[in-house]
């Protein structure tokens, strides 16, 4: 058996799961195309870059992050289908994302969450020391988004699947009670939630484009992380919090409820006052930890044959 795997080349969590899945499947995978067995679209959108002779004569699975319904006009619906024709199997990231695709297709699916690389993020003892590295007071409570939250057209309209309105609204909520809150903000497209923090006079620390290690130390000087999306495949930062032992709360979408406990998810509509519990999202994220989580991949692959 070997696998191709298309890459991305977007500058996106997935080109990183390119990379590591080749460093660590090289004996059922291959760079070749035609030397290929089953094709492997990690993104959705970029199939088009493939020779349709390819798809027809391989197996093919695609994997779908999740499906923003508010977003999925007609021409949403077209592409999917003409992509459809080629998918042998569908993969899924999470149950919510599997309902989803098989309100569309008949084709199989597979849900398996993507895996974790624990020697990228992992949990910092001395706090006061990074804080100092980032020259951030000891006594600011820290809550952080390292997300994008506003639209690309043009770069002021909030991204609504990704929730920064309602990540505002959370921030209001904890300004009650935290009177020396601040934000910590990494990665592009932050217009929309700078200028509402600007609005509300709330102090942010911004860094636009960082390493893993500096993410990693970023996720570790937090007392929280919130995720306010309306509809998530992953997000991937519930894995890095859970590994990080980062407190997160988190709206129920994608895998929260799979890793989180369920006084950790709320609703944003609710005065209930959701609570972080690492120490059981640690627990559910360990099993994710790669190398041993590619087997699961490996036997979906096998079940094509």
């Amino acid at each position: 058996m070997k696998v191709y795997l298309n890459k991305p080349d977007e500058e996106w969590i997935v080109d990183r799961f390119w990379d590591e899945w080749y460093e660590y499947n090289q004996n059922i995978s291959t760079k070749n195309i035609d030397d290929a067995d089953i094709i492997w679209i990690i993104s959705p959108w970029t199939w088009k870059k493939l020779k349709k002779r390819s798809l027809k004569n391989k197996i093919v699975v695609c994997t779908i992050h999740h499906i923003d319904f508010e977003k999925f006009d007609s021409l949403e619906k077209r592409n999917f289908y003409k992509r459809d024709k080629y998918i042998d199997s569908y993969h899924a990231i999470s149950d919510k994302t599997k309902k989803q695709i098989e309100s569309l297709t008949d084709k199989p699916v597979t849900t398996i969450p993507f895996w974790l690389n624990n020697e990228l993020f992992f949990e910092i003892q001395n706090k006061n020391a990074l804080r100092e590295k980032y020259n951030i007071s000891q006594d600011e409570y820290l809550i952080g988004s390292f997300q994008r939250d506003t639209e690309g057209v043009d770069l002021i309209s909030p991204k609504l699947s990704k929730g920064p309105d309602q990540f505002i609204e959370m921030i209001k909520k904890y300004l009650s009670t935290h009177s020396s809150l601040a934000v910590v903000l990494t990665g592009k497209r932050r217009q929309y939630i700078i200028e509402e923090l600007n609005k509300l006079k709330i102090k942010y620390y911004y860094f636009e484009m960082t390493s893993f290690q500096e993410l990693n130390d970023l996720y570790n000087i937090l007392d929280l992380y919130i995720v306010a999306s309306r509809v998530e495949g992953g997000p991937q930062s519930i894995f890095e919090c859970a590994i990080t032992k980062t407190p997160i709360i988190s709206t129920d979408v994608g895998i929260a409820g799979e890793v989180l406990a369920p006084e950790s998810i709320y609703d944003v509509n609710s005065n209930n006052k959701p609570k972080p519990n690492t120490e059981l999202a640690y627990k559910n994220i360990e099993k994710f930890i790669i190398p041993k989580w590619f087997i699961n991949f490996h036997k979906m692959f096998e079940s094509l044959l």
